[in-house]
């Protein structure tokens, strides 16, 4: 029986499991890096010892979700070698490089300051420590920097050569690191990043205050996450715009799957909801605004877009998931922009931090960013097919000689192996979050309590040392 299956399907079944579950944890991490920098810098300023409290119990969170992104990217440069060995014969001179320096800029500077974040509260001095934190953000994002060029020089391949045995080789790295949609994409995962944070902080702090529980605590959390919204949010769908008219330049056909566009017209409608049929080359059921998806796309009622029957069949992606994924994406990006304006309408009302209905609201919305985050990954891979690298090399083309079976048991041991591990971690992240934040007296001592420079000029004057 397992003969009958696809190798290839199989071997991509298993990197989109894989890739989805590490990419929940660089999308959480990345945001709360930054967040904690702005805590801990938030805490030197004012000497509010809340901020330190909020800060040393979520920097244990990140400390779990930074282990457990680890592990999991590590599980997807082995997949190279095993499931996908011509796609890494063929690109290893473009994306070795690229994935190199990963490693030698981001992920050796997080690794040598993040102890000092983790174990050096009470051991360095506090504008140590904090430059220890703004460190690790910054590595956060050089990571994402490089493994976003990476996958963006897969969508939009520049600055090389194809030579006569078939392998890729560089010719400007500038063109390699810069491509087309490279800075749309960085700026959007990026954004999206800092989102999914906010939106995982305004749900705890949502269930802090409707339990009643750090309520000091509960009340500076939200408010930061609804800046956050309230800002960002719509700066996100700017961006999006702007990244969608790059991808209708270079990956027209992703493009028309995502908006459900069979036939190349002037004045294309925008279908809000449809079942799309592949086979027919046709919706279903649709719901449509006239004129919308051109107007978006062409900044014109009667601008043209081309529709998927331009391209042959076999050129085309699979339909019903970029479609649907792409309205999972827009439908919770455009819920993260409605709780900002309802948070700023509380504010001025000054119920924001009393409101029991908008605490139910930001708790269910607490994951929305993550499966925002999926669901636009889904559009982007599922989207680029049937090329690993677009209209370059063939998915088809790029996967182990490994037969169905092996992969097929591999893929078993990894849902398994998954299921317990980042269970077990899920686990001890919510207990992290159950427990709350602990006053410095709990953590420390009446002794020990790590005072800021402001709070100790206060008290010892001028040039006095730290408390």
């Amino acid at each position: 029986m397992l003969d009958n299956l696809d190798p290839v399907i199989l071997a991509r079944i298993q990197f989109a499991f894989t890739v989805s579950f590490h990419i929940l944890f660089p999308a959480f991490t990345i945001g709360l890096a930054s967040w904690l920098a702005v805590l801990e810098w938030r805490w030197l300023k004012t000497g509010n010892q809340i901020y330190a409290e909020i800060y040393r119990m979520w920097v244990k969170i990140f400390a779990v979700a930074f282990g457990m992104g680890v592990v999991s990217g590590v599980v997807l440069s082995f997949q190279f070698g095993t499931n996908w060995s011509e796609f890494a014969d063929k690109t290893g001179n473009v994306l070795g490089p690229l994935l190199g320096y990963e490693v030698l800029t981001a992920f050796f500077l997080e690794a040598s300051f993040l102890g000092v974040m983790l174990f050096g509260w009470n051991r360095v001095s506090p504008r140590m420590h904090f430059a220890s934190t703004v460190i690790v953000a910054a590595g956060t994002l050089v990571s994402a920097f490089w493994i976003l060029s990476a996958n963006s020089w897969m969508q939009t391949p520049q600055g090389f050569r194809v030579a006569d045995d078939g392998l890729f080789y560089p010719t400007d790295w500038l063109a390699v690191i810069f491509n087309p949609s490279f800075p749309y994409r960085f700026a959007h995962m990026t954004i999206a990043a800092y989102l999914t944070t906010a939106f995982v902080v305004a749900g705890v702090a949502s269930f802090y205050l409707w339990r009643r529980r750090h309520v000091k605590h509960a009340r500076i959390m939200l408010g930061m996450a609804m800046i956050m919204a309230i800002f960002v949010a719509p700066m996100q769908l700017v961006i999006g715009d702007l990244h969608g008219l790059n991808t209708l330049e270079h990956q027209p056909a992703k493009v028309a799957a995502m908006e459900g566009l069979w036939e190349t017209q002037r004045g294309a409608p925008m279908t809000l909801f449809a079942w799309p049929d592949q086979e027919a080359e046709e919706n279903k059921w649709a719901i449509e605004i006239p004129y919308l998806t051109s107007l978006i796309l062409t900044h014109d009622l009667d601008g043209e877009v081309k529709g998927l029957k331009e391209w042959p069949k076999e050129e085309r992606p699979p339909v019903a998931w970029v479609f649907w994924s792409f309205r999972i994406m827009v439908g919770i990006g455009t819920l993260m922009i409605l709780t900002g304006l309802i948070a700023l309408v509380l504010h001025f009302k000054k119920r924001l931090f009393d409101t029991r209905w908008f605490q139910y609201w930001c708790m269910a919305l607490a994951p929305s960013g993550f499966i925002a985050v999926l669901a636009g990954w889904f559009v982007t891979e599922i989207g680029r097919q049937p090329y690993i690298v677009y209209e370059i090399l063939r998915t088809s083309d790029a996967v182990s000689p490994v037969a169905a079976p092996s992969i097929a048991i591999s893929l078993t041991a990894f849902v398994v192996t998954y299921t317990f591990v980042f269970g077990a971690g899920a686990y001890y992240i919510l207990h992290l979050i159950n427990k709350g934040p602990v006053s410095d007296e709990e953590a420390y001592g009446a002794h020990g309590v790590r005072k800021p420079p402001i709070v100790t000029k206060l008290v010892t004057g001028e040039g006095g040392g730290h408390a």
